[in-house]
């Protein structure tokens, strides 16, 4: 049996420490925690995230079994455990975003703006609930499968998606950093559904089964618009700077009005505008505007036979 060298396996181990602790390997991906700033967590964020899912869907989820005549002590409770979650995440966002000790105001200043924060965004959920509702009867209206509003609550991936980005897009307007993104993330690792939190989505919005849709940070989507499946709006070219660099921040993606149904694996890109009222088919690409009432289909399928694997 072969023994074992100790000696040269500390020796690889001290090396492979100093060669990770260089700071020239880091400087681009190591994050400095100053003593006492709290760090975003995801695990906070998804247990903040499920208990806005039991305010906006009062006794769809938690273990409580809700009984009406307490629904204000139950939102309540839920309310006060929001809070705590929500201002100590945004704080840790805030925190994060300070990317010098120059530019980071005082500790006491950033939990009053955490807690100021925290409070506009409670004072937002009867809106986010407002508009969740429209978007859950959007789904169950359009699905001929859905037995019932419970079910499009309880089972679509895309109304996890679309409330965690609802959610998202709310303290992104807050002013909050980094956290709507981690948000919209962790529903675009649980669903296949990636929604930027920056996108402006209307009411009565519905994604019909949805893993692989795409919704770019500047996209803007009118009222009463479905998504298959697979759908991308994207973007079509990065302008750059003067340094080659891409200009972020600009608009790039598409716009989308009113009434629009947009069919599976459909790529639409650019900052082009889909009209009211329009179609668009599965598996076509859109990188010129559409005028209302549109509908853009694939060319005519033809009839071919294959014998013995010719025309394959």
């Amino acid at each position: 049996m072969r023994k074992i060298n100790q000696k040269d396996i500390d020796n690889r181990l001290t090396k492979a420490i100093r060669e990770l602790s260089d700071p020239k390997s880091y400087d681009l991906v190591c994050h400095e925690h100053r003593l006492g700033e709290p760090m975003p967590s995801i695990d906070k964020l998804a247990k903040m995230v499920d208990k806005i899912r039991q305010i906006i869907f009062p006794g769809y989820f938690g273990d409580i079994n809700l009984n009406l005549g307490t629904i204000e002590y139950y939102i309540g409770v839920m309310v006060d455990e929001v809070f705590e979650l929500i201002s100590e995440q945004i704080l840790a966002g805030l925190c994060f975003s300070c990317s010098s000790d120059s530019e980071r105001p005082e500790m006491l200043q950033l939990e009053k703006d955490a807690s100021q924060i925290a409070t506009k965004f409670i004072e937002g959920l009867p809106e986010i609930r407002r508009i969740m509702t429209t978007d859950v009867n959007a789904a169950y209206l359009g699905d001929p499968a859905a037995n019932g509003i419970g079910e499009v609550i309880f089972c679509y991936p895309a109304t996890r998606a679309i409330s965690n980005y609802r959610i998202a897009h709310h303290l992104l307007k807050l002013g909050v950093p980094l956290i709507p993104r981690i948000i919209t993330e962790m529903a675009h690792s649980e669903t296949g559904i990636d929604i930027h939190p920056r996108a402006e989505i209307g009411e009565y919005f519905s994604i019909d089964h949805g893993t692989g849709v795409v919704i770019g940070s500047t996209s803007v989507i009118g009222k009463n618009v479905k998504l298959y499946q697979g759908v991308t709006l994207g973007a079509k070219s990065f302008p750059l700077d003067e340094n080659g660099n891409p200009i972020k921040g600009i608009p790039r993606h598409p716009v989308v009005e009113d009434n629009v149904v947009v069919y599976s694996n459909a790529t639409v890109l650019g900052r082009i505008t889909i009209g009211h009222d329009s179609v668009i088919g599965g598996n076509v690409w859109v990188t010129n505007s559409l005028p209302p009432h549109s509908k853009v289909v694939q060319v005519k399928s033809r009839q071919a036979e294959f014998v013995d694997g010719s025309g394959i």
